[in-house]
């Protein structure tokens, strides 16, 4: 299970539940799509993206993969 969130501080955020779900295909496929693990936090991130657009793409590759996605989307106050 992954948590898909616009975060200001990380940017765009792919939070695995588990170890298991960072399987070698999910790792090369958000790799592929510009994230990079990011230890101190334990997901993946990208930069700053705060569009709709960007959440839903991710959630939509996570879930052609099999796995069960949580996301939110909130915009940034000004």
């Amino acid at each position: 299970m992954f948590l898909v969130v616009p975060d200001p501080a990380h940017g765009l955020v792919a939070a695995p539940q588990s170890p298991e779900d960072r399987t070698p295909v999910t790792e090369q496929s958000l790799t592929a799509r510009g994230f990079a693990w990011n230890g101190e936090i334990e997901a993946y991130t990208r930069s700053a993206e705060f569009d709709p657009a960007a959440v839903d793409h991710t959630v939509s590759m996570l879930r052609a993969l099999g796995h069960y996605v949580f996301f939110s989307y909130t915009p940034p106050q000004s």
